[in-house]
């Protein structure tokens, strides 16, 4: 959920009154629908993505068919709206163009009522809301699809904190759209090749599980609670405290913030910001939290990104809304760790050899084809300065160009393509010339040589050890499992066998007798034509 600038850094009081009044107003993205507990629409989803498919509209416009696709989500509405937002974080389902077209769609939306956000936060926290809160400010900092976010003072401590109240109603909205969503995908696999080849059905079900996992305030906090133990007494990135005791399914409480949105780059010169090592620490955390912590903000967009510039020559990150992050199994960090290396060092066949052998296309993929096919859609882009090139939108050209050869990407690659592309992204914004590989390189160099190196797999031996030893335990009881269903099978195949024989017994029986009866009759009509 994108909460457009609107938190603060409380430790250091940054962000002025002017600031403040420059905030995006919410606006609805299209008047065609209205955002209440019912949800109402204008007309039927069903009706409009009809409308959208059908041939007549091929003729009738002339936009581009991302636009149109994009014109066609947000008359659906908010969820199909966040939908087409992850679309267009996925280049092996929609071509590159299309998830141009869909990276501009944005879900502000108009805010519910004040009394209806009192009577949730006092339902949640089962008292009145002056009993935990004071100073409580009813106007709401911003509304996204999920939830609204007020400000309020604790009485307990005095803390600024900042509320986070799920919509009403949303999620038997969400359900809705989602079974529509469902019913469309399966549709569209019984009447399209590319739809059954690109599983629509199963990337339904992967954004239903993300947009559920946003629903619960309890998961956002849960999430908090371990990136600020993961930066505990690392300077780089600064996590906002979230108070465990208000928060529940419907409610995120957590530590009010003030600091500069990181796009607003003439304030951070103004304060005289190292704008270059704003964009190395970026890529710095990125780094960490992929492969150290293994836990890694995935919606690291400008609006959910602060700088706190108390000592202008030390600035540190401050992120919010945690409500989707990512992991990565081991394999998987070792494969984008390989990915990178080989990607920087023009080594296609090695990246085409990764994607192969991480089973992310058809089996019967050709090595040299798809080699080429990476070639073709890369060597263009190292013809420019190693500054000016986007390694995030390097794994996008590499996936997008590995379509046609049934890419499938795991949602936390994904995740991970998409985070990267955002840090980059910013980084560049900050400082034009920042070289994400001389930061990059040397980290994952070293990384896969610490990791992989004897000493670390000798450890890792020994963490598995007790797994192992139970395993050896129970392979006896295992074996005789196997053996058992062995004796089994052949018992099968000897009955299966045994009436293979009687039937080709019957057949033959059959036959003969058939045969017999054949001849019979005709010899009776021989007798019969003689006479």
């Amino acid at each position: 959920m994108c909460l457009q600038n609107t938190h603060c850094l409380s430790r250091t009081h940054i962000l002025s009154q002017e600031h403040t009044s420059s905030l995006p107003k919410i606006h609805c993205q299209s008047q065609k629908y209205i955002v209440s507990p019912q949800h109402t629409f204008s007309k039927p989803k069903i009706v409009s993505f009809l409308l959208f498919i059908s041939p007549w509209r091929l003729y009738q416009s002339k936009k581009e068919p991302g636009e149109r696709l994009r014109f066609a989500l947000e008359d659906l509405g908010p969820i199909f709206i966040k939908f087409g937002q992850l679309l267009s974080t996925r280049p092996d389902v929609v071509p590159g163009e299309i998830a141009k077209s869909l990276k501009v769609l944005q879900d502000d939306l108009p805010h519910f009522s004040d009394k209806q956000a009192i009577e949730i936060i006092e339902k949640e926290i089962n008292c009145e809301i002056i009993s935990i809160f004071k100073d409580f400010n009813p106007t709401p900092l911003a509304a996204a699809s999920i939830a609204q976010v007020y400000s309020a003072t604790l009485k307990e401590n005095n803390k600024e904190v900042v509320i986070k109240v799920v919509r009403p109603g949303i999620k038997k909205i969400i359900q809705t759209d989602v079974s529509l969503m469902k019913r469309i995908a399966a549709f569209s696999e019984r009447r399209f090749e590319d739809a059954k080849r690109l599983q629509l059905s199963r990337l339904v079900d992967e954004y239903e599980a993300v947009i559920l996992a946003e629903l619960d305030m309890r998961l956002e906090s849960s999430n908090i609670k371990q990136t600020r133990r993961n930066f505990e007494g690392n300077n780089l990135l600064y996590v906002p405290e979230v108070y465990l005791d208000y928060c529940t399914e419907n409610l995120l409480v957590m530590e009010k913030i003030e600091g500069i949105p990181v796009d607003r780059i003439e304030n951070l010169n103004d304060l005289g910001v190292d704008l270059r090592l704003v964009a190395e620490r970026g890529v710095e955390i990125f780094l960490k939290q992929v492969f150290i912590d293994n836990f890694f903000h995935a919606d690291m967009h400008p609006g959910n990104i602060f700088i706190d510039a108390k000592n202008p020559s030390d600035p540190a990150y401050v992120a919010v809304d945690y409500a989707i992050v990512g992991s990565l199994s081991e394999e998987e960090q070792y494969q984008i760790g390989r990915m990178l290396v080989a990607v920087i060092g023009r080594d296609f066949k090695e990246v085409a050899n990764i994607l192969i052998e991480s089973k992310r296309v058809n089996p019967n993929t050709s090595l040299s084809d798809l080699e080429n096919t990476i070639r073709a859609a890369c060597e263009p882009i190292f013809d420019q300065p190693m500054e000016k090139i986007n390694f995030g939108e390097m794994l996008l050209f590499i996936f997008d160009s590995a379509r046609r050869f049934d890419l499938r990407m795991q949602p936390s690659l994904m995740l991970l393509q998409k985070t990267l592309v955002n840090i980059e992204g910013l980084g560049k914004q900050l400082y034009p010339a920042l070289d994400f590989w001389s930061i990059a390189n040397p980290f994952l160099k070293n990384w896969i040589s610490e990791r992989y190196n004897p000493k670390k797999l000798t450890e890792w031996a020994k963490r598995n050890s007790l797994s192992w030893f139970e395993k050896a335990r129970k392979f006896p009881e295992i074996a005789d499992t196997a053996i058992e269903q062995v004796s089994r099978l052949e018992e099968y195949q000897n009955a299966n066998e045994e009436r293979h024989n009687q039937l080709m017994q019957k057949i033959y029986i059959q036959g003969r007798n058939n045969g017999i009866i054949l001849i019979v009759l005709i010899i009776c009509l021989f007798l019969f034509i003689a006479t």
